[in-house]
């Protein structure tokens, strides 16, 4: 009997062992198989290091409940969920769960309900057996589970004693494994890993989304450039600042060399022709490419951002601060992770030459902090989504026709005398494109194309084009000089996308690098209602438009901005995702330091020169510098 219970015995011990060791292996090969497949994309080596991560994983959730059971199913239910939000913010933003998006996670809440919710076959069949999984786990340990639902209140049933170190032992195990993933010698050199930041996709589906994850936690803070000294940087803003820049107080202005200015970002505006051609029944901004097309009093041109499907701040901090996300962790959110302290910006310096500053957003004030860092950007009053209780909406957002009201409204209402800076958020053309809504009935359509989402798009943009006319009218007939500037923040999802490119022949995945460079590309205008040079197929970056913007006021600017003048004529383009200079070379090998590496290879010794310095400077004044 003591032989046949020693042998019972054993084999519950091998059972659980068995169990511990292969559960953890499935996680994560379904884990994976949500969005990609993992026996393809992942070579054998890295799928062991992910494999890794998880059996450490279920140890030190083991060593902390104490009950297998109970941490394998735990464990199988985090990578589910986790899993399928994964699945989720990949197809709304074509990108994978970023460390910093958990500082976002207020803001997610938000837009949530915005989406659809719809998984495909694949995704449905690994959630199916993702469940089917825990079924399975439960059943095996039945037993032990009514024993600890039996007793959960009796306290663990093995020793502190033994838990304790092992615990302690994993988490270090963990540690060192993550400090091994930001080793560049083992990542690049011994195990050649995928490491390229500004791919995240492909980084996530070659390395793991666990191991990618693990590897960009490195990424959360933003270190020195080589060279830096922040003395240094100081100095050479002050010497810009004491050769260029000149300030009202010293050499009084009157009051028409200070016009009003108007800026608008709008939500997800963007002109998909640029992705190639389709007919439509009516042209879905007839005003704004009217504009484009040389409009008297009008600059106009192609503005290129860092972002598309979402992360709206981005384009936000790049336009107002003049800093670039090239110099930033790939997915990082500027505004939620790095500005706690006053910053210069736009806003900040306009304040200074005497102009009243306002910030509006028809939304929720928590939105990417904008509550928090508007103030810190020298922002003197702001307007959230109180301020438009009873304005019109173009199905669940305020409308961009009420939104341009509202500063209108603010401008008839401004102190007399004193020149108007408004900037200017819109929501109206925000995703999902699916739901229908009583308010709104899309009229444009897409030859040859079954799409509801790119019609709906289309449609809203028709909206937004009759608002900017009548927003344009309306100070056309003001006596005091009024600029207004207008762009888009990004292009809108994949999903919108897609039928366009169906129309070409060719489908998302099979795009060239340069087809994917079009997708960062949205139509800018800067208006004036008095005499200004007019200039059309203007190619700008983010970064340079409040620069562009000042020297087309004819305003005086700060030490930077003069610093981004003489910076654009060498490198007119910089994003994360690519950049153009002045000698035709165009794109981005393998992120920033490839391209200095290369500029080390040719003559172009001048654009290395001021890209190292833009970057010293950045660095400055986002993590060193004062207001």
């Amino acid at each position: 009997m003591k032989i046949m219970k020693s042998m019972k015995e054993q084999s519950k011990r091998i059972g659980k062992i068995t169990l511990a060791l292969f559960v953890p292996v499935v996680i994560f090969y379904l884990f994976e198989w949500y969005t990609h497949n993992p026996w393809e994309d992942i070579r054998w080596d890295i799928q062991l290091l992910n494999i890794f991560f998880f059996e450490m994983v279920m140890i030190l959730l083991y060593s902390l409940i104490g009950r297998l059971h109970v941490a394998l199913v735990l464990e199988t239910v985090v990578f589910m969920i986790y899993g399928l939000a994964n699945y989720f913010v990949l197809s709304f933003r074509s990108q994978p769960i970023m460390p910093w998006d958990f500082l976002s996670l207020g803001t997610a809440a938000t837009v949530a309900g915005d989406f659809s919710y719809i998984v495909d076959t694949q995704a449905g069949i690994v959630l199916a057996l993702f469940i089917l999984l825990i079924v399975l786990e439960l059943l095996f340990c039945r037993n032990q589970l009514k024993l600890t639902l039996g007793r959960l209140y009796r306290g663990p049933l093995k020793s502190w004693a033994f838990r304790a170190p092992a615990a302690a032992g994993t988490l270090a195990l963990l540690v060192g494994f993550v400090a091994l993933l930001h080793n560049e010698e083992f990542v690049q050199e011994e195990i050649r890993m995928y490491d390229k930041l500004f791919t995240p996709t492909v980084m996530s589906e070659r390395d793991g989304t666990a191991v990618a994850f693990l590897l960009e936690l490195q990424y959360i803070a933003v270190d020195k450039p080589e060279g830096y000294d922040a003395e240094e940087a100081a100095e050479c803003l002050a010497g810009l600042a004491e050769e260029n820049v000149v300030l009202p107080q010293e050499a009084p202005m009157v009051w028409t060399d200070m016009p009003n200015i108007v800026v608008i970002m709008d939500e997800a505006f963007s002109d998909l022709a640029v992705l190639g051609e389709f007919e439509t029944n009516e042209d879905y901004m007839p005003f704004i490419h009217s504009l484009q097309a040389g409009a008297q009093d009008t600059v106009s041109g192609t503005l290129h951002v860092s972002v598309k499907g979402g992360n709206t701040a981005n384009t936000e901090f790049e336009f107002l601060t003049g800093h670039t996300m090239a110099f930033l962790p790939e997915g990082s959110i500027p505004y939620q992770q790095y500005i706690d302290t006053e910053q210069a910006s736009l806003a900040s310096w306009l304040k200074e030459l005497g102009y009243s500053t306002l910030a509006v957003h028809p939304y929720y004030a928590s939105g990417w902090d904008r509550e928090l860092v508007y103030p810190l950007i020298g922002f003197e009053d702001t307007a959230f989504i109180d301020k438009f209780s009873n304005a019109g909406k173009v199905r669940k957002y305020v409308s961009d026709g009420a939104a341009f009201d509202y500063i209108i409204s603010q401008y008839e209402n401004k102190e007399e005398g004193k020149p108007f800076f408004c900037f200017e958020v819109t929501m109206q053309n925000h995703s999902g494109y699916t739901e229908v809504f009583e308010n709104f009935t899309p009229d444009i359509r897409v030859e040859g194309a079954e799409s509801k989402s790119l019609e709906q798009y289309l449609s809203l943009l028709k909206e937004t084009d009759s608002a900017v006319e009548d927003l344009l009218d309306y100070f056309a007939a003001q006596e005091e000089e009024t600029i207004v500037v207008f762009f888009g923040d990004h292009q809108p999802a994949d999903s919108v996308a897609e039928p366009i490119w169906n129309l070409q022949g060719k489908t998302g995945s099979e795009l060239t690098d340069a087809e994917n460079a079009l997708r960062y590309e949205v139509p800018f205008f800067i208006w004036a209602n008095y005499d200004i040079e007019e200039q059309t197929g203007i190619e700008i970056s983010a970064n340079y438009l409040s620069t562009l913007v000042l020297e087309t006021a004819g305003l005086p600017m700060p030490a930077y901005q003069t610093y981004l003048a003489e910076l654009r004529g060498e490198v007119p383009i910089l994003t994360s995702r690519y950049m153009v200079t002045s000698d035709g070379y165009a794109g981005v090998p393998d992120g920033y330091e490839a391209y200095l590496e290369e500029l080390e290879n040719v003559s172009e010794t001048e654009q290395k020169n001021l890209l190292t310095r833009y970057r010293q400077l950045q660095y400055y004044l986002l993590f060193d510098g004062e207001e």
